[in-house]
């Protein structure tokens, strides 16, 4: 995989700075099972990646010690990780609300039968892969037979109570197939909502969000000769505006060793959060540290959050 973080470092993107931390994002581990074309974690089925339950006990201290309102739970497939269930357990246990991005097929795997169950009983917000509603589309990013199951996938959740019952939140995520900007988060809502109801699926809000320049498909970028041409659409899109939204500055990522990013395609192009005397600074090294007005890790990847109508990991920042 050819990495593109060389041709990021340098940028004119600019300086950006930390309000209250709200968000712990936390990357369970790479494993997945799946492939997708369009994943910046560069996961699947063969990484062995995964956070220890000392890690994660060091997490639930930190939701503890800093009052976080939400923890944030991504890998890989998070499920995947054996002690997903005692973080989530005991993260409701202190009042935070989990939310756990699921790529919606591994709710059909060998051994996550109850998977629904336990989400539902915790009352867990689920924000789902769904690059698309259109099964050739969709299966071109993930690969052959994901559709069928992400329609079950929803079903499942939909019988449980997701998507009509106040307290079970489903959300979907749409990413462009290919080097282009999401289209109107608004309107496309609407087309997924017509598309899948037709089918008796019904889900909260559709997230658009827009393709980052690293890992697996910047890697495609530089191969198809595509990288600059993209990079120069994002720039040619930036709005200024959407610098006061950028999730960056209410959110810290951890990675599964449990090392400290201002956001999760930081920590990807291994950009660490910038701390005092600390060259890669670790959760537990921000034990007893304010945050708030710290400066932001940047590249030009950035531009990707700024694009057109914005992009974060709760979808678009604002509609233009």
């Amino acid at each position: 995989m050819r990495p593109t973080k060389p041709l990021l470092e340098r940028t004119d993107f600019p300086a950006l700075y930390r309000q209250s931390l709200q968000t712990l994002q936390v990357n369970l581990g790479y494993r997945c099972n799946q492939s997708c074309l369009h994943c910046h974690v560069n996961a699947g089925p063969r990484r062995k990646e995964e956070m220890s339950i000392q890690t994660i006990d060091l997490v639930l201290d930190y939701l503890r010690a800093h009052s976080i309102r939400n923890l944030d739970l991504t890998g890989g497939a998070p499920e995947l990780n054996p002690h997903f269930r005692y973080l989530v357990t005991q993260a409701r246990k202190l009042g935070v609300h989990v939310i756990d991005r699921c790529n919606l097929t591994i709710l059909n795997e060998p051994g996550q039968e109850n998977l629904v169950d336990f989400l539902a009983r915790h009352q867990v917000e689920i924000v789902a892969s769904l690059p698309c509603y259109l099964q050739e589309n969709l299966e071109a990013q993930r690969g052959k037979g994901v559709y069928a199951s992400s329609m079950a996938g929803l079903r499942k959740l939909n019988a449980k109570g997701y998507g009509s019952m106040d307290e079970l939140v489903l959300n979907l995520v749409y990413n462009p197939v290919g080097a282009t900007l999401p289209p109107s988060q608004e309107q496309l809502q609407a087309d997924y909502k017509k598309r899948l109801g037709a089918q008796g699926i019904s889900f909260n809000q559709l997230f658009t969000i827009t393709n980052m320049p690293i890992q697996r498909f910047g890697s495609t970028l530089l191969s198809k000769g595509n990288f600059h041409d993209y990079m120069q659409l994002l720039k040619n899109a930036h709005q200024p505006h959407n610098l006061d939204e950028v999730m960056c500055r209410s959110l810290i990522s951890i990675d599964w060793q449990g090392r400290v990013y201002d956001c999760d395609f930081n920590q990807m192009l291994d950009l660490p959060l910038s701390l005092p005397n600390q060259a890669q600074p670790r959760l537990r090294d921000l034990m007893d540290k304010e945050l708030r007005g710290n400066s932001i890790a940047v590249a030009d990847h950035c531009y990707g959050c700024t694009a057109g109508q914005g992009s974060s990991c709760g979808g678009a920042l604002n509609e233009t």
